[in-house]
């Protein structure tokens, strides 16, 4: 079954007062729409993204965010409409195939969580629909045009709706269908799917699920992050060295080096990536690269390190951990690496899948002294930092 995110990110931030849009507002130094996409990107249940943006960010987002941040899931881009209503439109009408759930969020609440998604998607694919949401907490007044107080609502059924929402996919275009010959725009998607006498299941959100509108929802959000990588951040040291051999090539980082050596291992003993791994195995105490890929197993034999990289970002994903950044310092005599240290940089961010600028990579000599010195091999030491969603898909 195919669930397809549709992120509405059209908006130009009029009520923060700011020449930014709030999508491209920078949180902990990331736009507030690439942290959004992140959970998308990381979500099980979700297969595809199609994001709306003004037409004349098209280009220069997919450059600059998607591509930059990994965000492989991101299959279409398209023109946002004048509301909310039409970029969602246009999104449904560039969904191409079979599609059985539609989840549709705003660009601006970043902190929507993977366990969030699964429960609305859960809900949605066996109610038909269903939207996140909070009951309401304080007492709600209907008050006059004159603002005096008419009559005071009771609030034990009341609840502010959020985002996600999720649909089957052809109830919600045929309420999309009904909108549009009644030329009727809701406050959400939810409303239009109401208008058809659809019942819609409530799904328990969370009050940090917060919509960035205002000056102060962005001031809220930049604590919420703080305090999130404050309490959830692990680091991780690795360190591998490997001699240099004959008749081997000299991998590292996934690129190829010409040189008259290579280096000595079971695998492709790209030095920096298996650095790079024990780093990441050690953040999220997963032991280590020779537990999960012993050199006794036929299976590793020349392998690329970069299938085994790929397969240690499952394993720390699986224990709940995203990466934040990784540095990597290589000590080696010769040859120079780098005109190479880019495409080493891109090959392991692509397969992350996070941004090149968490990745890190220098390269020292050892003046000569020790084994790397005297041009015998290659080490490398490795650092890294994590931060662990699980403890973020927590209900608040």
């Amino acid at each position: 079954m195919k669930t397809i995110a549709v992120i509405p990110a059209g908006g130009a931030g009029k009520r923060l007062k700011s020449h930014v849009a709030k999508q491209y507002l920078l949180l902990d130094g990331v736009p507030v729409l690439a942290h959004t996409l992140r959970v998308f990107q990381n979500s099980k249940d979700i297969d595809e993204i199609i994001l709306a943006l003004p037409e004349e960010d098209i280009v220069h987002i997919r450059q600059e965010l998607v591509e930059k941040y990994g965000l492989t899931k991101v299959t279409r881009t398209v023109s946002g409409g004048k509301e909310r209503q039409d970029s969602v439109h246009n999104c449904l009408n560039a969904i191409e195939g079979i599609c059985d759930v539609v989840v549709v969020h705003d660009a601006v609440r970043p902190f929507v969580t993977e366990e969030l998604i699964a429960r609305v998607v859960e809900a949605a694919r066996a109610e038909g629909a269903a939207v996140a949401g909070v009951r309401i907490k304080d007492t709600i007044k209907n008050v006059r045009d004159d603002d005096t107080i008419a009559t005071t609502v009771p609030r034990e059924n009341l609840w502010a709706a959020q985002t996600p929402q999720a649909f089957q996919y052809e109830l919600l275009k045929e309420a999309y269908r009904a909108a549009d010959r009644e030329k009727f725009y809701g406050t959400d998607d939810a409303s239009l799917v109401e208008r058809l006498g659809k019942e819609i299941k409530m799904v328990e959100g969370a009050s940090e699920n917060l919509k960035i509108t205002t000056n102060e929802d962005m001031r809220i959000a930049g604590a919420l992050m703080k305090n999130r990588i404050q309490g959830s951040m692990r680091s991780g040291f690795g360190y591998d060295s490997h001699r240099f051999a004959a008749d081997r090539k000299l991998i590292l980082g996934g690129v190829e080096i010409p040189f008259d050596k290579g280096l000595q291992g079971h695998s492709d003993a790209d030095v920096l990536v298996h650095a790079i791994c024990d780093a990441l195995l050690g953040a999220a105490a997963a032991g280590d690269i020779g537990r999960h890929f012993p050199d006794s197993n036929s299976e590793y034999k020349n392998i690329s390190s970069l299938i085994l990289l790929e397969r240690v970002k499952a394993i720390i994903e699986e224990k709940g951990f995203s990466i934040i950044n990784i540095d990597a310092t290589v000590v080696l005599e010769t040859p120079k690496l780098a005109p190479h240290a880019d495409a080493m940089v891109s090959n392991i961010a692509r397969v992350l899948k996070v941004s090149k600028d968490c990745v890190n990579i220098k390269a020292k000599t050892n003046e000569g002294m020790g084994f790397t010195g005297r041009n015998e091999g290659v080490a490398v030491f490795a650092v890294t930092a994590l931060t662990e969603r699980k403890n973020n898909n927590a209900r608040t």
